[in-house]
């Protein structure tokens, strides 16, 4: 079975990316934070992810390109989770929050964990409204 992540869903707009920041709710599961916000665009893909790692936990960029790397395929891997269980379009930003240095296996555990507590959250605000 075939796991792209080709480039329709990969989240560039900066527009969007401002729109994270100032309007979207978050989910967490250390060290991982999940920032997302409902919003249609053109796209047939029904998430656009963007990763982020920051410099403030990470002062060489080698270690910050490494530590994407491995969230943007622990997000390819496990992205059928998330499409299977979502009926609107939502752009997520991915954050790596520690400066601890987890395995990818680690890594790779805490992501489905922080998908599956997403879903959740989504599923629980449908039901409040």
């Amino acid at each position: 079975m075939a796991f792209p992540y080709p480039a329709a869903e990969k989240l560039k707009s900066k527009k969007i990316i401002d729109l994270l920041f100032t309007e979207g709710k978050s989910v967490s599961k250390y060290p991982l934070r999940l920032v997302y916000v409902a919003r249609d665009f053109e796209e047939d893909a029904p998430v656009k992810m963007g990763v982020s790692v920051s410099k403030k936990y990470f002062k060489k960029s080698v270690d910050r390109n490494y530590f994407k790397r491995v969230l943007r395929e622990c997000y390819r891997l496990n992205k059928q989770l998330l499409i299977s269980n979502l009926n609107t379009k939502y752009c997520c930003m991915l954050f790596y929050q520690t400066n601890e240095k987890l395995s990818y296996s680690e890594i790779n555990e805490k992501t489905v964990q922080l998908f599956d507590k997403f879903i959740k959250t989504i599923q629980e605000e449908k039901k409040s409204i």
